[in-house]
């Protein structure tokens, strides 16, 4: 099977990817929204503090949110983790994956408010 696009539609969260990570299920298509929605906003607070293991935080983060479909996020999460290897100025990197999270995390309140 291809890889999606990165940035595949016009939404925080890729419902169609989703669909296929979790085949259809309602119900844990409810559960892995809720558990990335905890998750991220954890990752994310944490990530604020840049501690050491931020660049394996973000890591992290990126791959949580693939398996959604939270492209973006994934897309900001990714980009944290090439500036903290690189040893590049964070503020920039760390402000567009908060404001990536939150977007997702509000799309999420809204899909499972729809169930």
């Amino acid at each position: 099977m291809p890889s999606p696009p990165l940035v595949p539609e016009d939404t925080a969260i890729d419902v169609q990817h989703l669909g296929r990570m979790t085949l259809g299920e309602p119900a844990l298509e409810a559960e892995v929204l809720a558990l990335f929605a905890a998750q991220s906003v954890d990752l994310a607070t944490r990530l604020k503090a840049l501690p050491a293991d931020a660049a394996a935080l973000a890591h992290t983060l990126k791959g949580s949110a693939r398996a959604i479909g939270a492209f973006r996020v994934a897309e900001a999460a990714s980009g944290l983790e090439t500036v903290l290897r690189d040893g590049a100025e964070p503020s920039a990197a760390l402000t567009e994956l908060q404001d990536a999270v939150e977007e997702a995390r509000a799309e999420i309140g809204r899909m499972l408010n729809r169930s």
